[in-house]
């Protein structure tokens, strides 16, 4: 627990000194662009200063951030939530500045504050982002995370901890399961290998559990066979020994504005709406990729053009490449590509089923041979996709959406993997920014039906973001 607690103070007391840092200079930056040196400036019709303004903003500010508990090691390491606690502690002190200088009719600069308030958010935003990458390389070593001791079933125990486990940016490092009213007498999970301390529903013994492995936390998951009154007693206790309680609902890949809680007759019902893409929704999605990809084909034809030139010369053959795919609803497209491989590369399939390196009904070679001079540079920098452009435009695919599957591969999808088929291909998509073909075939589906369940202009916007950055890297391109 001391381990615990230093690395919640340590990170706290980072974060106070950047924050104070950024601020001050971007107020302190902001008074010298509107005013000079001047040491004194006075606000119109008053008789403080400017230089008193500077110092009271960046006291506020600072607190106002603690205030929102913008700070708090809850929401830093992964999430949004900490950005949208420093964007609104700031909005609202600048809207209460505004709404001070209206109601007293007080002149303020607004070159003042019109540069204060972007410089400050946008630098305590990325200072944020700074010291959460800081955060999440010591996270992965394991280090500056929540010890959580495993309250569930074994099956429902394992799926937490191997989520957890997977997400260690998170900040949670499951160390044990208790799994009250199990039958079998193990010692470990059988699928997590954590230790299992304990199958009796005696609060005493939870307790015991608790200690025995220094748990920070407790993470109530599903299959847990205790009396409510019992888990009530039981979370007093936590309290009294400042252990925090996590309830993991057996809710799998749903996302966050899709649960809703209230609360009846003091019990917290977690509400899950029904994801639609129908309506308004579609008409926005569609109208944002037409807008987007009519602007980007503009922007990137003489690229495409220095591209079509370069493959004609790499190799003979057309330059364009055209193939079968299976679109929104099972429906059937002609996907546009540059050409990346030898012109006869459809035929040699056959005769290399035995090279194949992916995994489920993907095909994948990590150096296929096919793959042209021009068309390994091409394929590394997605270069190759840029055609698709057209037909997004056209309305056959989407700027973000599943990945487009061959029929053959629709053809062998199970009963689940044909939800992929609810919403348009996309020319990236969260597999696109999540390792593409380094993905198991498992992830692949996983983030896709992830995407159309959760779909939103919002995340679409965050991958195309997240995309730039994925085809810069490269990684997983071939």
């Amino acid at each position: 627990m001391n381990q615990e607690v230093d690395w919640r103070a340590r990170v706290s007391r980072r974060l106070g000194v950047v924050d104070a840092i950024v601020i001050t200079w971007a107020v302190l930056g902001a008074y010298v662009v509107r005013f000079g040196i001047d040491p004194g400036p006075s606000i119109s019709g008053q008789e403080a200063t400017y230089g008193w303004l500077s110092g009271f903003l960046i006291l506020t500010w600072w607190l106002m951030l603690g205030a929102w508990t913008s700070r708090n090691y809850r929401v830093l390491g992964s999430g949004a939530e900490e950005y949208k606690r420093v964007a609104a502690a700031s909005l609202w002190l600048f809207g209460a500045v505004a709404i001070f200088s209206y109601v007293f009719r007080i002149d303020t600069a607004r070159g003042y504050v019109g540069v204060a308030l972007p410089a400050g958010l946008c630098g305590l935003l990325l200072a944020r982002w700074l010291v959460r990458q800081h955060l999440n390389v010591d996270r992965q070593r394991g280090k500056s995370m929540q010890r959580l001791l495993l309250l569930g079933g074994p099956g429902a125990v394992a799926h937490l901890a191997e989520s957890l486990t997977r997400s260690k940016h998170a900040g949670y490092l499951p160390v044990a399961a208790y799994s009250p009213g199990a039958t079998d007498q193990q010692s470990h999970n059988s699928t997590s290998g954590l230790p299992i301390l304990g199958t009796s529903p005696d609060p005493k013994l939870i307790l015991e559990a608790i200690t025995s492995c220094s748990a920070d936390a407790v993470a109530v998951s599903a299959g847990v066979q205790l009396h409510p009154q019992t888990l009530r007693h039981l979370g007093w206790e936590l309290a009294s020994r400042n252990i925090g309680l996590i309830m993991a609902p057996a809710l799998t890949d749903i996302a966050g504005p899709r649960i809703h809680t209230q609360q009846v007759a003091g019990l917290p019902l977690i509400h899950v709406t029904t994801p639609t893409l129908e309506g308004g929704q579609r008409v926005a999605k569609r109208l944002f990729d037409v807008a987007v990809s009519g602007m980007l084909i503009v922007i990137a034809s003489p690229i495409m053009a220095i591209v079509a030139v370069m493959v004609r010369l790499d190799s003979a053959g057309p330059v364009l490449f055209k193939q079968d795919r299976v679109g929104i609803e099972g429906s059937h497209f002609r996907m546009l590509k540059f050409r990346s491989m030898v012109v006869d590369a459809e035929k040699q399939l056959q005769n290399m089923t035995h090279m194949n390196e992916g995994s489920g009904v993907l095909f994948k070679i990590k150096d296929d041979p096919r793959v042209t001079r021009i068309g390994s540079v091409l394929r590394r920098y997605s270069l190759d996709e840029l055609p698709q452009l057209f037909n997004i435009f056209g309305g056959s695919m989407s700027l973000v959406g599943p990945r487009p599957p061959l029929p053959r591969e629709v053809e062998a999808y199970e009963h689940d993997v044909r939800r992929r088929l609810l919403v348009r291909p996309g020319l990236t998509g969260l597999w696109q920014v999540s390792g593409r073909s380094n993905l198991s075939w498992q992830d692949s589906v996983r983030l896709d039906l992830y995407y159309v369940e959760n779909w939103s202009l919002t995340g679409d916007l965050v991958i195309l973001l997240r995309t730039v950055r994925a085809v810069f890297r490269s990684t997983g391109a071939y």
